[in-house]
C-alpha cells in the first residue's frame, strides 16, 4: 500500500536518531512510513519503505532539496532541515495546481542560522549560500501545516508549533548493564572539533588505562588530524572509531562503558541546547563527563550522574579518579538510572504522532455504510 507520510531530508543520513525516533513512533501509531534521504537504505528506520542518495557537495545537496520532495507518495511530508522544509513547500504548492492536496510537517532541531557560526566552511559565497537555505527553511518552517521543534527556546512565536525533545527513546538502547573490567568511555555522535572530539582524545591519553569508543561520521576538516592521532602509539589500540551505525547499531557499544562524553565547546547553537545523547547515557546507566554549556550542566548538577569539566586536565582527573575509586563510579550509575525516568520520550514522541496522523487524510465512507 502507499505510505501515508513521506520523511524527507536533503542532509541528514538516514541513520539518524530523531529521524528513527519519529519514524517508529509513526509506525506505533498505525501509519506506514517512507524515508527519503542520503547515505545506505539499510541503516534506514527499521519497517519503514527507504530510499536513499549518495551525498555529494553543496550544489547536490540544493538539487535535492528541489527534488526529493516531488519523489514523495505520502499524504503528510515530514521535512527535517531547512533546505528540504522550503523544497517541501514548493512540492506542496504545485500539488495544488494538479488537485492534489498534502500537508507539510516541518522538524527544527536546531537554531539553523546560529550553527553556522559552528561552521569552518560557513563563510563566503557558501556561507552566503548557506544562510540563505536557513532564513527560507526558517520561512518555509512557519508556514507549514505543523512546525515541530526540539526545544521550548526554538520559534516560540510560531503558529501550529509542537515541542518534541530530543529524550532518550529506549526502545532503541541497550538495557543498562554493569561496567566491564577495563575503564572504558564512550561517545555517540557527529565527531568534529566543536563537539569535543580532540578534547575526547587529549582526556583518554592523559588519563591512562582507559579505552574510548567513538561511534559517528566524522567532519571532513577534522580527519586527517584525528586519523594520525588515532595513529600514534598513545592512542593506537585504545581508541576505536566506529563510523555511522544506525541509532540501535550505536548504542551497542554503551554495554558495558563505564562513562559518556559530552565535551562540547560553547558555541552559540551548543550553548541553548542539551544533546539527546546526555538523556541517552543516562538511560543506559553512564556516567558523564560534560563541559559547562548552562543547560546541559545543569542536568549533570541536578542529577548528581557524573562531572562539570573546565578543560581536558579536569576531565582526565575525573577518569583517573573513578578508575581508583569504583563505589564512586557506582554511585554515579546508580544517580543516572534514578534520573533517566524523567528524560524518556515517549509522551512527546506520542503526541507527535498524533498530531501528524490528525493530518492523514481519512479514507471516504462508502456509499451504502451503515445500510
Amino acid at each position: 500500500m502507499r505510505p501515508q507520510v513521506s520523511i524527507v531530508t536533503s542532509g541528514h543520513d538516514v541513520a539518524d536518531a530523531r529521524l528513527h525516533r519519529e519514524a517508529a513512533a509513526l509506525q506505533r501509531a498505525g501509519l506506514r512510513v517512507e524515508v527519503l534521504g542520503l547515505g545506505a537504505a539499510s541503516s534506514g528506520p527499521p519497517g519503514a519503505t527507504t530510499r536513499t542518495w549518495p551525498r555529494r557537495g553543496a550544489l547536490r545537496r540544493a538539487w535535492y532539496a528541489l527534488t526529493l520532495p516531488l519523489r514523495t507518495s505520502g499524504d503528510v511530508v515530514v521535512a527535517l532541515d531547512p533546505d528540504s522544509a522550503a523544497g517541501a513547500r514548493v512540492a506542496q504548492r504545485l500539488r495544488r495546481v494538479v488537485g492534489r492536496r498534502t500537508a507539510l510537517v516541518t522538524d527544527v532541531h536546531e537554531d539553523y542560522e546560529l550553527l553556522l557560526k559552528d561552521r569552518a566552511w560557513a563563510s563566503g559565497l557558501r556561507g552566503g549560500g548557506a544562510a540563505i537555505s536557513a532564513r527560507l527553511g526558517s520561512r518555509a518552517a512557519r508556514r507549514a501545516d505543523l512546525l515541530v521543534v526540539a526545544d521550548d527556546h526554538l520559534m516560540p512565536d510560531a503558529a501550529h508549533r509542537l515541542v518534541v525533545r530530543n529524550l532518550a527513546d529506549t526502545s532503541m538502547l541497550p538495557a543498562p548493564t554493569p561496567p566491564g573490567a577495563t575503564p572504558r568511555a564512550v561517545y555517540i555522535g557527529d565527531l568534529r572539533r566543536s563537539r569535543g572530539l580532540f578534547a575526547m582524545l587529549d582526556a583518554i591519553e592523559a588519563a591512562g588505562g582507559w579505552e574510548l569508543d567513538l561511534v559517528g561520521p566524522i567532519a571532513p576538516a577534522d580527519r586527517e588530524e584525528f586519523l594520525e592521532r588515532l595513529a600514534s602509539p598513545e592512542l593506537s589500540g585504545v581508541v576505536r572509531w566506529h563510523g555511522r551505525q544506525p541509532p540501535r547499531e550505536a548504542w551497542t557499544f554503551a554495554s558495558g562503558a563505564w562513562v559518556g562524553f559530552l565535551m562540547l565547546d560553547a558555541t552559540p547553537a551548543f550553548r541553548d541546547a542539551i544533546p539527546s545523547k546526555l538523556y541517552e547515557y543516562l538511560a543506559c546507566g553512564l556516567a558523564v563527563i560534560a563541559t559547562d554549556l548552562p543547560r546541559s550542566a545543569a542536568v549533570v548538577r541536578e542529577t548528581r550522574a557524573g562531572v562539570v569539566v573546565a578543560d581536558t586536565g579536569q576531565a582526565a582527573q575525573a577518569l583517573r579518579a573513578w578508575a581508583a575509586d569504583p563505589a564512586e563510579l557506582e554511585r554515579l550509575r546508580t544517580a543516572a538510572l534514578a534520573a533517566a525516568d524523567s528524560y524518556v520520550a515517549g509522551e512527546d514522541l506520542a503526541s507527535f504522532a498524533d498530531a501528524v496522523a490528525r493530518l492523514v487524510p481519512q479514507p471516504a465512507a462508502s456509499a451504502d455504510a451503515g445500510a
